[in-house]
């Protein structure tokens, strides 16, 4: 099992040495990779818990977030040059990227970019978003009823910019002629791409067929339903005849993750339960449970508020050094 951080930099209150310090950590641990998180604004509403929808559309949670209009949180996707510059092993990477807030081709350019500022360690996850507020804000309201089809168009574009000299593209959200985007990424064919949490199980393993995606990222997924979710979906990729299967996937889920003293009470709640908030031998006890379902890389995801970045330092040690081996020697 590899371990992943998931960078908090979307909080009320973080500053850029504490994501630092944790990045040198994770660097120092060799976790596998870094990962930032994308958030464009905060709709006031969300301070009155009036959202459209729960957060991430998930049942259970609030028509808000976890972050007030007024946090002062930073950006994802500027931090992921900044996090090639401060690394040289860790993977870096967007979880998830959402694609209707940027225009595919220029994406594709920037990616590639990336790629080559962090001497090919760039993952790249793509997903739909989920809050019609932001996509307001982002200038993309048009989009919201068709962003799954944009993040259709999106692969193309960068699958196509990214493996040919010269390449066109004729779609809704991107139409352009023949051009050249400059340099191609440096990871050969491409950088890996994961896709976000569909639920769908056919409609996930056509996607990841049709396009030969690298990774799946869920969030907060238990071990019971991640593995009925990669058994329906192994399936699924047989019945039309697919060569792919989950076991050749990178399977990851964004986990709020914090090591207490006493024991937590880890009862099924959904989306908020205390998946790996627990004493260390539940939090082993838990990371056994998935490595069993099927999950291949937690992407630890210290929680919004109440926690100091001086307690997930001293988590992410005890992960790596004290429960990681208990759990590969199970």
């Amino acid at each position: 099992m590899k371990l992943a951080l998931y960078l908090p930099n979307f909080r009320d209150t973080v500053t850029v040495k504490e994501l630092e310090d944790l990045t040198a950590l994770a660097e120092e641990l060799d976790f596998d990779s870094v990962w930032t998180l994308d958030r464009v604004v905060v709709p006031e509403a969300s301070d009155r818990e009036e959202l459209q929808h729960t957060f991430g559309m998930m049942e259970g949670l609030p028509h808000a977030l976890p972050v007030t209009s007024r946090g002062q949180w930073f950006q994802g996707f500027p931090l992921l040059p900044w996090l090639a510059a401060k690394t040289s092993k860790v993977r870096i990477g967007q979880s998830i990227t959402d694609t209707p807030f940027r225009a595919p081709g220029v994406l594709a350019a920037e990616l590639a970019t990336i790629d080559h500022l962090s001497n090919g360690r760039l993952n790249v996850g793509l997903g739909a978003g989920w809050m019609p507020e932001e996509f307001a804000a982002a200038s993309a309201a048009h989009i919201f009823p068709k962003r799954h089809k944009h993040v259709r168009e999106t692969i193309e574009v960068l699958q196509g910019i990214w493996g040919n000299e010269l390449f066109e593209y004729h779609g809704e959200f991107a139409d352009f002629d023949r051009c050249g985007f400059g340099a191609k990424p440096l990871q050969q064919p491409r950088p890996p791409i994961f896709m976000s949490g569909l639920r769908d199980p056919l409609r996930s393993a056509k996607r990841i067929t049709k396009y030969d995606l690298d990774g799946w990222i869920g969030i907060q997924d238990s071990p019971t339903g991640l593995g009925k979710w990669l058994t329906a979906i192994d399936q699924q990729f047989e019945e039309i005849g697919s060569p792919k299967r989950s076991k050749d996937l990178e399977i990851c889920s964004m986990i709020w993750t914090v090591i207490t003293d006493e024991e937590t009470d880890q009862s099924d709640n959904g989306v908020a339960s205390n998946l790996l908030v627990g004493t260390e031998k539940q939090v082993t006890d838990r990371l056994k449970a998935y490595r069993e379902a099927g999950l291949t890389m937690p992407l630890i995801w210290p929680p919004f508020t109440d926690v100091p970045v001086e307690k997930t330092l001293d988590d992410l040690k005890r992960i790596k050094n004290d429960i990681l081996p208990r759990v590969e020697a199970a």
